[in-house]
C-alpha cells in the first residue's frame, strides 16, 4: 500500500464543499481541516504509485477549488498500534 499525504489550498468560502469531494475520490481515505499554510490535508492510500496519478493530478487537483497541493510520500507508517507491537513482550498482566 503506497501512502501519499496531499496538503491542499482551497477556495477558502468553499472548503467544506471541496473537502467533501475530495473525500469521495476513489483512493483518497481522509480529509482534514486545518490551520497553517494549507486548508485541508487528504490521506491518499493506493495499491500502486502508477495510482497516484490517476488520484492526485487526474482527480484531485481538478476538483474545483483546488488551488494548489503539495503532496508528500510516505515511506513507513509508525502508528500507537505499530509501537504497542513491537514493544510488547507478550507476558500476561
Amino acid at each position: 500500500m503506497i501512502t501519499a499525504i496531499v496538503l491542499v489550498k482551497a477556495s477558502v468560502d468553499r472548503i467544506p464543499e471541496i473537502a467533501e469531494t475530495i473525500a469521495a475520490l476513489e483512493g483518497v481515505s481522509e480529509v482534514y481541516s486545518v490551520t497553517g499554510t494549507y486548508d485541508l490535508v487528504a490521506m491518499v492510500r493506493v495499491r500502486a504509485h502508477e495510482d497516484l496519478a490517476d488520484v492526485i493530478p487526474g482527480l484531485l487537483n481538478k476538483v474545483p477549488g483546488v488551488e494548489q497541493t503539495e503532496t508528500h510520500i510516505a515511506f513507513r507508517t509508525y502508528s500507537r498500534h505499530d509501537l504497542d507491537a513491537a514493544f510488547a513482550l507478550g507476558l500476561d498482566g
